[in-house]
């Protein structure tokens, strides 16, 4: 038995379908009652481009671009992961047909979509199947080394496209500002899988964050990362209840650098894992910087009616193991 799930994805300002289990979000699906993670199970993947052109890129610097986004996730020492380039093809991706393809479409309707994926699961298991990518070809384009003024990145949006298809949802390691009431402008990523692109010309996309790094290696880890890393569970609590929806952010004081996560039951329980053993700060915020069906199922009852919140004291992250158990309380705004 298969399935057919679309997700749109790296755009200047998106809807995903998500189904969320711990951490950073990954993509899941229903199982026999079950959330499961999705995820590929036989590598190298392998993929199709689509051999057409559209104004500023031809279809060989499509592949280049798309091979180049490739690269950058499976270099992650902590996690295996594969690709593989089949050759061209006249299939346009988002069609059932058993191949994974990437390529543009033309696309006015979605106005504010760069990109998005689907997939193809085993619905007795979750393994992903198939993947397509589209570039939504309406907007300007370029693979320009340095960027181009103007011109959205190939790269970028495929790299975050990618992350998509090997699994990851969206990290909410980021901060926005309002341009209108449908529209908002990113001030800073913390992960290329922030569901907000940055403006035209900017290539900065092109390189993962630890939290990207960290929630591939959640879905792919090799041994030595699992035995290596350790994590942080607990709860985030507001007026004696659970918070669902909170967005949990995990700080290095020692590296500098931040994993987020989710509180993801009725309690509030969140786990973040994947963190280098040391000192951790944790941050507790509202999903406010996106919207909330950016992260989790559009139906889902997230509370954003709270304080930033801090937990007490520093958390200790042991290697291969778990810190104590964290309780954060969080005021009412």
């Amino acid at each position: 038995m298969t399935r057919r799930i679309l997700f749109f994805a790296g755009v200047l300002a998106v809807t995903v379908l998500t189904s969320g289990v711990d951490a950073y979000l990954k993509l899941g699906t229903d199982v026999a009652g079950h959330i499961v993670p999705i995820r590929w199970t036989n590598f190298p993947v392998r993929y199709f481009i689509t051999n057409a052109d559209v104004p500023g890129v031809a279809a060989p610097a499509l592949q280049s671009a798309v091979a180049r986004a490739f690269s950058t996730w499976s270099g992650v020492p902590s996690a295996s992961v594969s690709a593989e380039f089949a050759g061209f093809t006249s299939v346009n991706p988002f069609l059932d047909d058993g191949a994974t393809v990437i390529g543009f479409r033309d696309r006015p309707d979605l106005d504010r979509t760069l990109g998005a994926t689907t997939f193809t699961l085993d619905a007795t298991s979750g393994a992903i199947l198939e993947a397509d990518i589209f570039l939504n070809s309406s907007f300007n384009w370029s693979v320009a080394p340095a960027g181009e003024s103007g011109r959205y990145d190939v790269e970028s949006i495929a790299t975050h496209e990618v992350g998509h298809l090997f699994g990851l949802s969206h990290s909410a390691l980021g901060e926005t500002e309002l341009v209108d009431a449908n529209r908002r402008r990113v001030l800073a990523k913390g992960a290329v899988m922030f569901p907000i692109a940055y403006p035209a010309g900017n290539i900065l996309d092109r390189t993962l964050q630890p939290d990207d790094k960290a929630g591939l290696s959640d879905l792919y880890g090799t041994p030595p990362f699992s035995q290596a890393s350790g994590s942080i569970a607990g709860r985030v609590r507001l007026n004696g209840a659970g918070v669902f929806g909170a967005h949990v952010i995990a700080f290095n004081s020692a590296t500098g650098e931040s994993v987020g996560g989710f509180s993801l039951t009725n309690q509030g329980e969140f786990v973040i894992t994947g963190l280098t053993p040391g000192l951790y700060i944790l941050r507790v915020e509202p999903l406010d910087d996106a919207d909330t069906d950016s992260f989790l199922d559009s139906g889902s009852l997230v509370n954003v009616n709270f304080k930033v919140g801090y937990a007490k004291t520093l958390v200790s992250v042991p290697a291969g193991g778990s810190a104590r158990a964290v309780d954060i309380t969080v005021q009412p705004k």
